[in-house]
């Protein structure tokens, strides 16, 4: 299973804590405030829109957070967010990706170089670590879709490029441009996603061991603490006995 799916688990394994709760909504509210802002403020002609109000719907963002998000992008409201992706290095050399939407760029480089530097990695250059990600679109079905067979014919009618399927659900891949076709046309095959966003999926990845995934954690969590990370994407892998000693 691929480092990003792992990360999932591990968060869903960890729980959150109502704090956690409340920056990963004000994260995703960020996002919809800018993707109505750099388009229109109706969800259904607005793709990028509408599918960060979907990934917000699935993470229980309660609906007045969604709509107050989508009027502040009207009302000129709030500050200007530049996206920035910053590249790096964990321990073993695993590769990460940082997502960020700031309104101060300087401030939130100096705090993710020192973040990489505090917790045992390397800060490094644009272009760095992405060679080893491919951009893709991510709509995950639960089990109760369908059989592996059926969801696999829906996804390719959809015009997807893969499908992973397993006793916990079924994850679909398609073209990152493709996302809101695909998961459009899969919506109206399977129904609602349990999530639908665009990840970096791992092409190559690098194994790691106890004591490298304990800081590793250790390194992602103080990323995501950042008011202004957005994401964090990671190419490790791991052992099922290693998985299980995170708990």
């Amino acid at each position: 299973m691929a480092g990003h799916s792992k990360w999932a688990n591990i968060q869903h394994r960890k729980g959150r804590q109502d704090a956690a709760r409340s920056k990963l909504f004000s994260k995703l509210a960020k996002e919809i405030t800018v993707a109505a802002k750099m388009g229109d403020p109706d969800p259904d002609k607005n793709p990028r829109l509408r599918l960060a109000v979907k990934e917000a719907k699935s993470q229980s963002v309660p609906k007045d957070v969604i709509d107050r998000a989508i009027k502040k992008s009207q009302g000129g409201e709030g500050e200007n967010y530049e996206e920035i992706r910053y590249e790096g290095y964990g321990p073993n050399g695993v590769a990460v990706i940082v997502e960020a939407m700031t309104d101060n760029r300087n401030r939130t480089a100096s705090v993710v170089r020192s973040t990489f530097s505090k917790n045992g990695g390397n800060l490094g250059e644009t272009g760095s670590v992405a060679f080893m990600f491919e951009r893709k679109g991510e709509i995950v079905y639960p089990a109760e879709a369908g059989d592996d067979e059926a969801v696999f014919e829906a996804a390719i009618e959809a015009g997807a490029e893969d499908v992973e399927s397993s006793e916990d659900g079924h994850v679909i891949y398609c073209a990152d441009s493709d996302l809101n076709e695909v998961s459009t046309a899969l919506e109206a095959a399977l129904g609602e996603s349990t999530t639908t966003k665009l990840i970096w999926k791992p092409a190559t990845t690098t194994e790691l061991g106890l004591e490298d995934m304990q800081k590793l954690m250790k390194l992602v969590e103080a990323l995501e603490d950042d008011d202004d990370v957005q994401r964090v994407t990671t190419n490790f892998e791991t052992t099922d006995e290693v998985m299980a000693q995170l708990d």
